[in-house]
């Protein structure tokens, strides 16, 4: 190859790696450490996590959990993992099949769905405890013993993202106290290193279960319900076992300049005979059996794998751009990096607050994986995509027999749920169809970072298995010559399943989705489905009125009921979320837009509405508004100091709004297949100097 060919080749592909050529590589380092959280007083708000994924752990200013409760109503001290699973008794025998109820959607059938009774008695009483159990258990609380918030002075606490580690500086009666915090990054592991002469103590205290839908998960009045024994204990070492009803784990606990004693039923503290002390826990659904790190490699190994987490992964660099809102936009970018890859990046489907606290019991929705995880395909992370994609399999019999029982073919993925795939009764819930689009989306973000055999192999059985409900969930209307889809709530939960015929996202979806599921069979060389051709050649076009697209075929008053013009605008889904499909017009789409963006309800929206309104705006060709949408001022767009997406007093923190804006700050950058625009979210005004590095364009 002469020079002129290497150069231009080596042009080639730094213009693929950073969207724009003759650009000099980011300063990885300098642009994460710009954007570490500073925390300078005892604010519930700004907890700062360590985490790996599988395991995370949040703390307080004091780099431990010292004030649970002060923190409790803010984003809590959680300490939990993906295995860490509770169920209250059961003692009245009660089975998931007390939990249907049948409904006629028209299909010529009575079709079972699990679901929330109004009425009192047996199949209430089923249903309530189906959606309390199993619920996700707060692991373990280590603190500080003793101390009140009014002792703790002059805080200095950062987050090193860089390094992953939390460094704590304050001052206790005069007493300068330093704590470094980490996770290992590989195992359900809490080391922390403290230097102080105040001989503070250390207490390690465990909670029952509440079972509550959205709280901490620590109810502190039932000591007796459940204990915590020492199991071994030798010279800086014990193993405590913990028990909870049927539910058993394991606390591994090292520590050096210290000696343990047990004060309480489930109360151990740890009392220092040295200036400088060092703890390590390490939570097991069994005792460990690897010898445990000391406390300086869990340290290194934390700094190892952040800095190939953030050397490997894409990167987005805003410090050359001139819009004053740039710094704010390079911050929520670089922490929702930081917080979806502790707290989402798991064997299993992440809880919309990831491993902080429980939302929703604990448990997980798969319409909003698309929204966590879609992201880490796009910024060179598919491997933490696929680490989750693992589970699926393993709830495939529970996904076919729902179909089975409602009369469908294929698998029907459950909405809400667990690790065992247990459907969670709900009024809305259970009726939702867009989740299941997202595992051939996801398989095909797989495929398109990693477009090998055994990828294709890995997931080819289920996105066709998949595709197979979605085709036989269809209906065909004879008198239209086209297909249907109804007897569903919407992504846009405020219509009524009986009520609501063709939604525009689910049928942009099911064009997608279908159309990709027959391009993995030409992969595989099979041949296409003709009954799959023949559906998505006659899918409804999507339904508008007075040239503004409706939330669905029948909700004819949507621009006049406030019904219809609050929660999630899911229509400009179908051209964002979604590359441009038959069903779609531009016009109509840009006028629906227009529409949504100056009159829709927004103090009733969530936090990846904005994403989702951006990527809709971007893909219109309205960068500015894109913008405009990610950084509106709303407060279910509020960023905290800690990078957490804040929407009410509720959820305190909601990471599908993180994993929403990575996704549409990829699609500002990268763009999407076919895309011919440099950087095209974003206006060519000379405000927006935005470099890239190794994001991948959408479908």
């Amino acid at each position: 190859m002469n020079r002129f060919w290497i150069v231009l080749s080596a042009a080639a592909a730094l213009w693929t790696a950073g969207g724009c050529s003759r650009q000099e590589p980011i300063d990885r380092e300098a642009l994460v450490a710009r954007n570490n959280p500073q925390v300078v007083r005892l604010d519930s708000l700004a907890s700062l996590s360590v985490g790996n994924g599988e395991f995370a752990v949040t703390v307080d200013a004091t780099g431990l959990q010292s004030f649970p409760e002060l923190y409790s109503k803010g984003v809590p001290l959680g300490t939990q993992s993906q295995w860490g699973w509770h169920s209250f008794a059961n003692p009245e025998s009660y089975t998931h099949d007390e939990t249907m109820r049948g409904y006629d959607f028209g299909r010529g059938r009575t079709e079972p769905y699990s679901v929330q009774f109004n009425e009192p008695g047996r199949p209430k009483r089923a249903a309530d405890w189906y959606r309390v159990n199993p619920h996700r258990l707060h692991l373990g609380t280590i603190g500080f013993e003793g101390l009140t918030p009014g002792q703790v002075e002059r805080i200095d606490q950062t987050l090193d993202l860089w390094q992953g580690r939390i460094d704590s500086r304050f001052m206790v009666d005069g007493h300068p106290v330093e704590v470094t915090t980490v996770c290992h990054p590989e195992r359900d592991m809490l080391a922390a290193d403290i230097r102080t002469q105040a001989a503070l103590p250390v207490v390690i205290r465990f909670a029952y279960p509440t079972g509550g839908h959205c709280d901490d998960a620590c109810d502190w009045t039932r000591d007796e319900a459940h204990k915590s024994e020492l199991v071994e204990q030798g010279d800086g070492h014990a193993l405590i076992r913990r028990t909870l009803d049927a539910t058993t784990y394991y606390v591994d606990l090292h520590f050096s300049g210290a000696a343990l004693a047990q004060t309480g039923r489930n109360r151990f503290v740890l009392t220092p005979d040295s200036e400088h002390y060092t703890l390590r826990a390490e939570f097991c659904a069994e005792p460990p059996v690897l010898p445990a790190p000391d406390t300086e490699a869990v340290i290194a190994a934390a700094a190892d794998y952040w800095r190939s987490y953030w050397s490997d992964g894409a990167a987005v660099d805003f410090s050359r751009c001139k819009d004053p809102r740039a710094a704010e936009l390079e911050r929520r970018v670089v922490l929702s990096q930081y917080l979806l890859g502790i707290q989402c990046a798991g064997s299993y489907p992440p809880q919309e607050t990831g491993l902080t606290y429980n939302s929703w019991f604990g448990k997980f929705h798969l319409e909003m994986i698309w929204w966590h995880q879609a992201q880490f395909a796009l910024w060179g992370r598919e491997e933490l995509l696929a680490r989750t994609l693992k589970w699926y399999p393993s709830v495939e019999p529970v996904a076919r027999e729902i179909a089975r029982r409602q009369g469908f073919e294929g698998l029907r993925w459950m909405k809400m749920t667990d690790p065992s795939g247990t459907e969670a009764p709900s009024k809305v819930g259970s009726f939702l169809i867009w989740q299941q689009p997202h595992y051939i989306y996801l398989a095909e973000l797989v495929y398109r970072a990693d477009p090998s055999p055994q990828t294709l192999e890995t997931y080819y059985d289920l996105v066709q298995k998949t595709a197979q409900f979605m085709a036989s969930f269809a209906e065909y209307d004879g008198l239209g010559n086209r297909y249907i889809l109804r007897g569903a709530i919407p992504a846009q939960e405020t219509l009524r399943a009986a009520e609501t015929v063709n939604p525009p996202f689910e049928l942009s979806y099911w064009h997608f989705a279908l159309s990709t599921a027959q391009k993995w069979r030409e992969r595989r060389g099979e041949g296409r489905n003709l009954q799959w051709d023949e559906l998505i050649d006659k899918l409804s076009p999507l339904a508008a009125k007075e040239g503004l697209y409706l939330a669905a075929e029948t909700a004819e008053d949507t621009y006049k009921d406030i019904r219809f013009t609050s929660d999630h605008m899911a229509v400009l889904g179908a051209l964002g979320i979604l590359p441009k499909c038959p069903l779609v017009r531009d016009d109509l789409m840009h006028n629906t837009f227009d529409w949504i963006y100056d009159n829709w309800n927004w103090g009733r929206t969530w936090g990846w509405d904005y994403p989702m309104t951006a990527m809709n705006a971007v893909r219109l060709g309205e960068p500015e508004k894109a913008l405009d949408a990610l950084l509106m001022d709303k407060r279910t767009n509020t960023y905290l100091v800690n990078g957490h997406n804040y929407q009410d007093t509720r959820l305190r923190c909601y990471l599908p709004g993180n994993g929403g804006l990575l996704t549409a700050v990829a699609l500002m950058c990268a763009g999407w297949d076919g895309c011919t625009v440099e950087n095209p979210g974003f206006p060519k005004d000379g405000r927006w100097d935005v470099r890239w590095e190794g994001l991948k364009p959408m479908p």
